[in-house]
């Protein structure tokens, strides 16, 4: 089968890093975009850097999602589960719809790979903030 487009080639430092919105973030969070495949290809993939404390609000994701530590030290939970400690070479899967967040641990940064696919142009829900409580495991 043949593709119908052409080979795309980013460059390292072509794609603009931007920071992580505080509605959807607590502390200090740079994104690197890594893929937005055109359609009909749903990939979307960003590499994640959390500062020591910083995390993901509580969300899901309408086809699930994959993490891939890269660095540092991080922590996650899903809905109901325990807090999880994670660090580089783990793999982290979310099924559609499951609420959960991840971050860094308190005195160390963390950096994933995050991926996951768009529904109907849609990747992320975004909910309530984490409290400390909640991300102490507490």
């Amino acid at each position: 089968m043949q593709g119908t487009g052409t080979m795309e080639l980013k460059r390292n430092g072509s794609q603009l890093s931007s920071k992580g919105p505080a509605e959807y973030f607590t502390g200090s969070v740079r994104i690197d975009p890594l893929v937005q495949a055109p359609d009909p290809a749903r990939v979307v993939a960003a590499s994640v850097t959390f500062e020591p404390g910083a995390r993901t609000a509580w969300h899901s994701h309408p086809l699930g999602q994959t993490l891939i530590v890269t660095a540092g030290c991080g922590r996650v939970q899903r809905d109901g589960g325990p807090v999880e400690e994670i660090g580089p070479g783990d793999v982290v899967w979310f099924p559609p719809g499951e609420k959960h967040w991840h971050g860094a641990a308190p005195t160390t940064a963390m950096t994933h790979i995050a991926i996951q696919e768009q529904l109907d142009g849609k990747v992320v829900e975004w909910m309530e903030q984490v409290s400390d409580e909640q991300y102490k495991g507490s």
